[in-house]
């Protein structure tokens, strides 16, 4: 299925400051599919409760058709217009297979059958508009109306959908941003942790891009529209997403192949036996009964059942240990892959910020508890996530918090507030706004940065140059593993680098800085070791984060491959890349912008607890407690779940070949067929369920 991005599909028309409501997920029972198969299955059980009752077979043989009439007449539809096409599918020979046993007396046997594909049917279909919903639901970030400013500077609202390169939005605080563009006039904080996965509010000053619905801070911004509304980066993320899930119908074009060959060839073979053994004058009875007795015994069930308990089984134990893998096909294509590439914000972290570090000043007379209580006090009354994360460090050290009065927020530059008398004043400071030395881009004073790094400093003309005169070169450490770019941090404040620095002012005077960070998941490191040990290389680092906070994630967690300051579509290309070198990606992420990487990864994991809608949907797995171990445990897994499906194909191909032989040059009686058919399946399945044992389940807890 296939969506396009257009006006069609625009949001619901509310006012352009309320929040997208929640998408409605479509429900099983909506389903024809799921309402047809619910319906054979419940009269097959009928029927099996009679049959095994003792009841007359015309009693029991009622339920038994009502079953086959509910269950078949999608499928048997499908392949008679197969059929009109000059093709023979699967659908038709299920049909044909279910009715040639209930002819020779096994009702039960084509039931069950019956009822096996209508519920594959319903699953696939409910798979189907679960993603279709997902897609569309993500058009709901970008809000359905904008304020378009006219050039006589007064105001209108407007739908999204008719805004043109060149327009002017006024965007007020607490709206999302109808459209990609640059800003104008203003200073705000957008949170944008659907484009680019930063877990921080980042600051939008003159010249700043901002991308459509994605959240603006307190401040109010005019933007110039610089994207039709159809091309902006969270409509090129649906479209990614679509096109990288249409890159796996080659897979399905060639099980599509096998399958018509396979019916093809099962039909000539019972028309076969069918017809030969007439032509040199055997019973019509018994020539009949010879050619049911083979497509029993031929039939796929048989494989097709060989293949699903070892993947179900370990859906089930997967599920145990909170990880929801959502097909059978799923679970084996996790078992294939061979290089694993992470994000970072939500995944290798918790996506939510912790003080690292507090730095009172030599000559501010405060120690570390003192400026952490001050600035605590300032931060209290603030809904930043920096200063949530200032007030739970004091929280958690005991340290009293005082009462803070006349406080003020400036968008992208910090807080005020009176604390015992005294002004004190948190953040990002600019010397236009307190009077302190500039803080952007992790705060510098006398050129030296507040996180223990050099300054660089600003030319007139706009370039800029180390704080000993010397050029930037941002590109030459971009791609460089982290243990080789260089630092001139003293040792003590490594701990520092890519952390957001901000800085404690009291009365105007610089008392102290302190460092946050996104917090590392705790077993990320051990992860990233287990899944170098399972696929024979280490994992990429995939973000959208800037490359100095992607640099010290990599450093944590032993990473050497990062690649920062990605949008949705460089982490699609950065995966096929990767995958055009013959290897197969495993993609782990959480966000919106991550949706279009997992779907072109050959398998993707998405993590639960915070994953947006359409990562979760687009993930192949779901990781529904956040335990990051459980990534190389559940392909470790998958991979023995592939070992026994190649089993148990061996056990059943060598029953349906005898069966087959015996049937086609002796004979063979039809109890005796059908009995080593299902004993076939029997042994299959039984194998395949020794992954329920818990002992299946080995987490690594290496590293």
């Amino acid at each position: 299925m296939v969506w396009r991005v257009s006006a069609t599909l625009a949001p619901r028309q509310t006012s352009a400051r309320s929040l997208p409501a929640p998408r409605r997920r479509t429900r099983v029972l909506a389903l024809p599919e799921a309402r047809w198969a619910l319906a054979a299955l419940v009269a097959f059980l009928l029927g099996l409760a009679l049959d095994l009752g003792g009841a007359p077979a015309w009693v029991h043989g009622i339920p038994y058709a009502v079953a086959y009439v509910t269950g078949g007449w999608e499928p048997a539809l499908e392949g008679l217009r197969a059929l009109r096409e000059k093709t023979l599918d699967v659908d038709l020979l299920m049909i044909v297979a279910a009715l040639g046993a209930a002819a020779i007396g096994q009702v039960l046997d084509g039931a069950l059958l019956i009822v096996i594909f209508a519920t594959s049917g319903a699953l696939e279909a409910l798979a189907t508009a679960r993603t279709a919903d997902s897609v569309r639901g993500l058009l709901d970030l970008a809000p359905a109306t904008a304020t378009r400013v006219r050039a006589d500077g007064t105001e209108e609202s407007v739908p999204t959908a008719e805004l043109a390169v060149g327009d002017t939005l006024l965007i007020r605080p607490g709206e999302r941003i109808g459209a990609d563009g640059t800003v104008l006039d203003g200073t705000s904080e957008a949170d944008q942790a659907t484009i680019t996965g930063e877990p921080l509010p980042v600051v939008k000053r003159p010249g700043d891009e901002v991308f459509a619905g994605t959240l603006n801070g307190t401040g109010a911004l005019r933007v110039r529209v610089d994207r039709d509304p159809a091309d902006s980066v969270i409509a090129r993320i649906v479209t990614l997403v679509e096109e990288a899930s249409r890159t796996k119908a080659p897979t399905q074009l060639f099980i599509e192949k096998i399958e018509q060959r396979y019916a093809v060839g099962v039909v000539a073979a019972t028309l076969a036996v069918f017809a030969v053994p007439l032509a040199f004058g055997a019973d019509l009875t018994d020539a009949l009964l010879r050619a049911m007795t083979f497509m029993i015994v031929a039939s796929p069930c048989a494989v097709v059942l060989a293949t699903m308990p070892p993947l179900l089984s370990a859906i089930a134990n997967a599920g145990r240990h909170g990880v929801l893998v959502k097909s059978a096909v799923a679970m084996e294509r996790l078992g294939e892959i061979d290089t694993a590439a992470l994000d970072k914000t939500g995944t290798l972290t918790e996506g939510a910020p912790e003080v690292t570090a507090v730095r009172p000043l030599p000559d501010s007379g405060l120690d570390e508890e003192q400026l952490l209580a001050l600035a605590a006090a300032a931060e209290n009354p603030s809904e930043h996530p920096l200063a949530r994360a200032v007030v739970a460090a004091a929280r958690e050290r005991g340290l009293p918090i005082a009462t803070a009065r006349e406080f003020t927020a400036t968008p992208g530059e910090g807080i005020s507030a009176v604390v015992d008398g005294l002004r004190v004043t948190v953040g990002r400071m600019r010397d236009s706004v307190y009077g302190l030395p500039s803080a952007a881009g992790g705060g510098q004073a006398n050129g030296v940065r507040l996180d223990g790094e050099p300054a660089d400093r600003v030319l007139a003309d706009g370039r800029r140059t180390t704080a000993d005169g010397g050029p930037v070169d941002d590109a030459q450490d971009i791609g460089r593993p982290p243990a080789a770019q260089p630092s001139t941090a003293p040792p003590g404040d490594r701990r520092e680098r890519g952390a957001t620095v901000v800085t404690v002012a009291r009365d105007g005077v610089p008392v102290g800085t302190l460092a946050l960070t996104d917090r590392l998941r705790p077993d990320a490191a051990a992860t990233t070791a287990a899944l170098t040990a399972l696929t024979g290389a280490a994992p990429v680092l995939l973000t959208g984060d800037n490359r100095h906070t992607a640099a010290r994630v990599a450093e944590a967690t032993g990473l050497t491959d990062v690649r920062a300051e990605l949008l949705p579509e460089d982490k699609v290309n950065a995966v096929r890349d990767i995958q055009r070198t013959g290897r197969k990606v495993l993609f782990v992420g959480d966000g919106v912008n991550d949706a279009p990487a997992l779907a072109a990864a050959h398998s993707g994991i998405a993590m639960g607890r915070a994953g947006s809608d359409l990562a979760l949907e687009t993930a192949d797995a779901v990781i529904v407690r956040d335990e990051l171990a459980t990534v190389p445990a559940v392909v470790r897994l998958s991979r023995a779940a592939r070992r026994l499906v190649v089993q148990n194909l061996v056990i059943a191909g060598t029953f349906i070949t005898v069966l087959v032989v015996w049937d086609l040059v002796g004979h063979l009686p039809l109890p005796l067929g059908v009995a080593g058919h299902e004993g076939s399946t029997v042994l299959v399945g039984l194998n395949g369920l020794r992954l329920l044992r818990e002992s299946a389940w080995r987490p690594d807890r290496s590293g």
